[in-house]
């Protein structure tokens, strides 16, 4: 990366499965959620195969059809709950802590906007000392398991001064691709997480196969 490539130039991070590898978290909880209504239990790579948003329809690609209400509600809160069982073992992505150092300094600005919970994802960014490095944290209001569109549209209002078109979103699902294009910023998508490359490239923009290459695309992207 440039010492001064990315002044003016602004990243929105993912959280879970991009800045926070968790995965090994997530496929816990998912198939403690999927034992509950009695389906086997999944490999990362089936995940990564049939991962989707909203999260109901993810599931009705395993069951073959939408889960009923009272299902859904059951199992997002089974998968809540071990969750947060699993993540307090997880740490930051590799080299994670000095891309986001590099990215301040090199005169960026950064941001948060992920799909977690906001008030878990606060004190989770605070556990690991690198809230400095952003200027918003912006995590999920209201119910889970819908897109990140119209929560990525709260996001960049809050972000005065920075414009879109310098805006750069890195996540790990195809879901930050539609966010960021309904935004009218830049996207890159990572494989580290929710999504296998195949799946990922159908978006159009570029994947990458970690955040170091990320970040040199989003530099070059928003420069």
């Amino acid at each position: 990366m440039g010492k001064h490539g990315a002044r003016g130039a602004h990243i929105v991070w993912d959280w879970n499965g991009t800045l926070f590898h968790d995965i090994d978290a997530v496929m816990a909880a998912t198939n403690a959620a999927f034992a509950e209504i009695g389906l086997e239990p999944i490999s990362l790579e089936r995940y990564r195969e049939l991962y989707c948003v909203p999260i109901p329809r993810f599931y009705e690609r395993l069951m073959g059809r939408l889960p009923t209400e009272a299902e859904w509600e059951h199992m997002d809160g089974v998968f809540q709950r071990h969750y947060h069982d699993h993540h307090l073992r997880c740490r930051l992505a590799e080299g994670a802590e000095s891309l986001l150092e590099r990215w301040q300094d090199g005169g960026g600005t950064q941001s948060i906007m992920s799909m977690y919970g906001h008030e878990d994802l606060l004190p989770l960014v605070r556990t690991f000392g690198i809230e400095r490095r952003f200027v918003r944290v912006d995590g999920r209001t209201g119910p889970s398991g819908g897109s990140k569109a119209e929560h990525m549209a709260r996001h960049l209002a809050g972000l005065e001064g920075i414009p879109a078109v310098r805006t750069v979103v890195i996540g790990d699902a195809l879901d930050d691709a539609v966010a960021a294009a309904h935004v009218g910023a830049h996207a890159v998508l990572y494989t580290g997480g929710s999504h296998d490359r195949a799946g990922l490239v159908g978006a159009g923009v570029p994947v990458v196969d970690t955040l170091a290459e990320a970040v040199a695309e989003a530099e070059r992207l928003a420069g």
